[in-house]
């Protein structure tokens, strides 16, 4: 029960109790029976939630008067009160009991773990069940075991659930706070790793030491303020409560004094999730704290229904059921903060009880009238032992357990095996819900979901907001309705987040932190190629071959086609170009055919002018193959085309240079250099040079020729279409021969280049050489650092500058003479200045 309530279903005498209507409302037939007939004789419930029965005075500080020497919760109590049970009424004497009439059949024990397991270990010698409607013990002897019958259901049950509740809600990054005890490191021990599978990792696990008597809570006060910086300077905004029922007054308590201390405490920022195990219980002095920190806060609770006739039954407790509940008297003086008149000690101005005070009167955090998960399942306790009772009554020992009138012998040895008849018990309570154990003596039943409600008279109310079916499949055991749920005012009626740090938006991966738990993580951008579409993805995605990442890497985009076509501005500058300087070319060619018989144009060798002439023009005609869609003849042919053609041209150059040399050589009296100067010595150097070319390109296009290919990777956004050159070696091998006769060409002319003007173009040959070599040197370099089209317009630059270099470097001093200086194009002038 909840507050001040809860003493009234767990306070109820730690002797033999006696079911009357005055303690229990007595509406099922089988009740009925055995209450007429006086036979029904069971313990009351031992209960033990820091009992106070000599406190109460506030002349102590309120942690003293908690933990005073005098207040009943130490283990020991509870043996004293399961070893009453044993001894005849009224006279404490162990194991001997005279009244066969008050003999205890079954012990309804509760609300936490201690309890249960301190009655077992005295009842379950005498084989005495015990029905427990708290969290269950844990219990290492089975023959214990098999004596206990727990309403709570498997706890595993609310673990999956806790589990599956901070899943739905994504909160990932969480504290949990627990008590010292042998439950709660089995939850740390064993649902811990579980929950951290399952993507929820843990900002701190504090606990609270287990306290006994006031002289602890001195020694440890030190120790609870630095758990409660601990807790309080978390960054998780989602923090779990799992312990037992009395943790909630200890809990409030060292929130007070935390205020006490002056620590700035921060509770209302935080979302606080309930374990079924607690419940909402306070002390007298502490009716007037603030509620507001569960405000919004969310609880498991062990499923439960409205009863029928609950409230009345509640509201007609008074002083006069002083006899069957010895608890009432001490209650009534708590609930209504009064005193009895023949109290031995109490203060002068404190009010005086009436006996007339109404409990409906009082405010709910002091006393509620619904029925909670305890109340509900005390109450089913209660029907599910006098439902095994007559199952046992009429099983095939009746006879044996009958004896004179008719009357049933409570003495009787078989009365041990009323625990058989309590697991199979199953039946329909007064609000059609069935109640049942499992093979391991726990309840078959689920949870409810509780978000409490708060208001400013410190008034509160519990709203179920969702359950947990453990019937259902893993996916479907979870049903909450969000949109009922009231947050904590801290978060402005939003949903709450708690993540170790903010989500990664797409288009970033997740990479985990170094020395920090799992769900701490840095966002880095996804690479290139690759994306994320949703949020906090471990990794991107590749996009398929065919299409690309946007410009946010959230979303696979169709690559586009990319060539160097005629429509680009890039193909239409080199397109222009190279026909302009062909244009140049054929117009340069044409002035030395019109002026053929000149000396200038005679003075080099006319044919392989006319050759490197027109080698030039087809060079620069040759670059518009690198243009346009590549297509199989074009890829075919573009490269060696462009090999053999500048072998050519450059073939010419290196025989100019070389029949310049010989020639001048053979004007000196006596050589035999004549022989070797003519136009046959000319015709053989550039063939030779270009047939070589011709056999590597021949070879490159029988064994592994160019053709049409895409590159799907070389950028980004697009595909490329480009010409596979087949062989990578064989395409440098032609640009190597290329290569080599550029070398050879510019190291005779640079030999040559002092020889006499009238006779050679040694020097402008060097210079040109020079301008080729530079440019292809630069080209390589160039060319595998570029990707798509512009490796293509690498290489027609190279082609259009290198040309251009020999065209303008050669030619154009011949083109100066004979166009705008005639009169130095005679023969007596090449003399005269050869002289």
């Amino acid at each position: 029960m909840v507050a001040f309530v809860v003493w009234i279903l767990a306070l109820l005498p730690l002797a033999v109790c006696k079911i009357s209507p005055v303690t229990c409302p007595i509406r099922d037939p089988i009740l009925h029976k055995y209450y007429k007939s006086g036979d029904l004789i069971i313990a009351g419930v031992i209960s033990q939630i820091y009992m106070f029965t000599n406190l109460i005075t506030f002349d102590k500080h309120p942690s003293e008067e908690l933990f005073d020497d005098h207040v009943h919760f130490a283990a020991s109590w509870t043996y004293l009160a399961s070893m009453e049970l044993l001894s005849t009424r009224g006279r404490f004497i162990p194991n001997y009991k005279c009244d066969a009439r008050h003999h205890p059949v079954a012990v309804i024990t509760g609300p936490n773990a201690d309890i249960g397991f301190h009655v077992a270990a005295i009842l379950c010698i005498y084989k005495i069940p015990q029905v427990s409607y708290g969290s269950a013990p844990m219990m290492d002897d089975k023959t214990q075991s098999v004596f206990f019958h727990r309403m709570f259901p498997n706890e595993v049950y609310q673990y999956m659930g806790l589990l599956l509740l901070l899943l739905y809600f994504k909160w990932t990054w969480i504290g949990v706070i627990s008590v010292d005890h042998e439950t709660e490191e089995k939850f740390v021990q064993e649902m811990i790793p579980i929950f951290s599978q399952n993507g929820i990792c843990f900002d701190f696990i504090e606990t609270f030491p287990a306290m006994a008597f006031s002289s602890e809570i001195i020694k440890k006060e030190a120790e609870f303020i630095e758990t409660f910086k601990t807790v309080m300077g978390s960054t998780a905004n989602v923090l779990v409560l799992h312990s037992e029922i009395q943790i909630m007054i200890v809990w409030r308590i060292f929130l007070q004094l935390s205020e006490l201390e002056g620590i700035p405490i921060k509770a209302k920022g935080k979302m606080w999730i309930m374990t079924a195990q607690m419940d909402f219980t306070s002390l007298p002095f502490q009716r007037n704290w603030d509620i507001n920190v569960i405000h919004g806060a969310i609880s498991f609770a062990i499923h439960s229904v409205e009863l029928s006739g609950f409230q009345k039954f509640l509201q007609k407790k008074n002083l006069s059921s002083e006899k069957e509940d010895g608890f009432i008297r001490l209650f009534w003086q708590q609930a209504f903060n009064c005193s009895f008149s023949n109290s031995e000690e109490h203060p002068e101005d404190e009010n005086f009880c009436t006996g007339k005070e109404k409990l409906e009167s009082l405010p709910g955090f002091v006393f509620e009238t619904i029925t909670t998960a305890h109340s509900y399942s005390i109450y089913n306790s209660v029907y599910a032992v006098a439902h095994a009772l007559q199952d046992m009554l009429f099983s095939r020992f009746q006879h044996r357990t009958m004896v004179h009138g008719g009357r049933w012998d409570p003495g009787d040895q078989e009365l041990c095996q009323l625990h058989r008849f309590l697991g199979s018990v199953s039946f329909n309570n007064s609000a059609g819900e069935q109640v049942s154990f499992d093979q391991n003596g726990e309840l078959v039943t689920g949870f409810d979901i509780i978000n409490w409600i708060t208001f400013p008279n410190q008034s509160f109310l519990r709203v179920k907001v969702g359950k947990t079916d453990p019937k259902a499949p893993i996916d479907k055991m979870l049903l909450i309705s969000e949109d009922n749920i009231v947050w904590p005012a801290m978060f402005n009626q939003a949903r709450p987040l708690s993540v170790c740090n903010d989500n990664c938006h797409s288009g970033y991966s997740r990479r985990k932190k170094e020395g920090k738990p799992f769900c701490c993580y840095n966002c880095l951008p996804c690479p290139k190629g690759k994306i994320s579409s949703e949020k906090d993805m471990n990794d991107c995605l590749q996009c398929p071959e065919d299409q690309h990442p946007n410009k946010n890497k959230d979303l696979c985009l169709p690559k586009q086609i990319s060539f160097l076509s005629y429509e680009d501005p890039l193909g239409i500058t080199l397109a222009t170009s190279a026909l302009f300087l062909a244009f140049l070319t054929s117009l340069v060619l044409g002035i030395f055919i019109r002026h053929r018989d000149t000396p200038i144009v005679k003075a080099n060798n006319r044919d392989l002018t006319y050759t490197l002439l027109l080698s030039l023009l087809l060079s620069f005609l040759c670059a518009l193959l690198f243009i346009g869609q590549p297509g199989d003849t074009t890829c075919l042919f573009r490269q060696t085309t462009f090999g053999i053609i500048f072998s050519v041209a450059v073939s010419c150059v290196l025989a100019k240079t070389v029949i310049a040399v010989l020639a001048f050589m053979a004007t000196n009296p006596g050589s035999r250099m004549r022989t070797w100067v003519g136009k046959r010595m000319a015709k053989s150097i550039v063939i030779v040079c270009s047939l070589i070319q011709v056999s590597i390109c021949t070879l490159w296009l029988a064994t592994s020729p160019p053709f049409p290919d895409f590159d799907m990777h070389a950028i980004n956004e697009k595909i490329v279409l480009e010409c596979n050159e087949g062989s990578a070696t064989m395409f440098y091998c032609v640009l190597g021969y290329m290569g080599f006769l550029a070398i050879v060409s510019f190291t005779v002319a640079f030999l040559a280049r002092k020889l006499p003007d009238s006779f050679n173009e040694a020097k402008f040959i060097t210079f040109s050489m020079l301008v080729f070599c530079c440019v292809w040197l630069s080209f390589v370099p160039t060319y595998l650092s570029t990707k798509g089209k512009y490796m293509v317009a690498v290489e027609v630059f190279s082609i259009l500058t290198s040309s251009a270099g020999l065209l303008g470097c050669i030619f154009s001093p011949k083109c100066y003479i004979i166009i705008l200086r005639p009169e130095l194009n005679n023969r007596g002038q090449l003399i005269k200045r050869n002289t």
